[in-house]
C-alpha cells in the first residue's frame, strides 16, 4: 500500500511539474521590445543619440502595428503575410533615412536575421 500512495505521489508531482511548465514566458511589452532591438543596434552600429531616438521610434512603430495584426489573428481574422512583410518594408525605409549605408548593410546581414532566430525558437515571443 506504502508503494502505492509513493508512486502515486511521484506520478502527480510529475504531472503537476510538467503542466506548470507548459506556461511559457509572458510576452514583452512594446516597450521592452524596443529597448532591447535599440540597446542592440546601438552597441552593434555605433549609433549616436539621434540615430538612437529615430531607431527607437521606427522599431516602436513597428511592434505596435503588429501587435495590432496578432490581436486581429488571435480574433479570428486570417492572418495576412503581406501586412507582415509592409511593416517590415516600412520599418526598413525608415532605417534606410537615418543609418549610413554602412550600417544599414550590417543591420540586414547581421542583426535582422539573429531576430529572426530568436522569433522562431522563442515560442509565442
Amino acid at each position: 500500500m506504502r508503494t502505492k500512495i509513493g508512486l502515486l505521489c511521484v506520478i502527480l508531482f510529475a504531472a503537476i511539474t510538467m503542466a506548470s511548465a507548459q506556461g511559457g514566458m509572458p510576452r514583452q511589452t512594446t516597450e521592452e521590445r524596443t529597448k532591447r532591438v535599440v540597446d542592440t543596434i546601438t552597441t552593434v552600429l555605433k549609433l549616436d543619440q539621434a540615430q538612437q531616438t529615430s531607431a527607437q521610434t521606427a522599431f516602436m512603430d513597428y511592434y505596435k502595428e503588429s501587435d495590432k495584426l496578432r490581436e486581429a489573428m488571435q480574433a479570428g481574422t486570417p492572418p495576412d503575410r503581406a501586412q507582415f512583410e509592409k511593416l517590415t518594408t516600412d520599418r526598413d525605409e525608415k532605417l534606410k533615412k537615418f543609418l549610413t549605408a554602412d550600417q544599414f548593410k550590417k543591420y540586414i546581414d547581421e542583426i535582422e536575421p539573429a531576430m529572426r532566430m530568436r522569433r522562431r525558437s522563442g515560442g509565442n515571443n
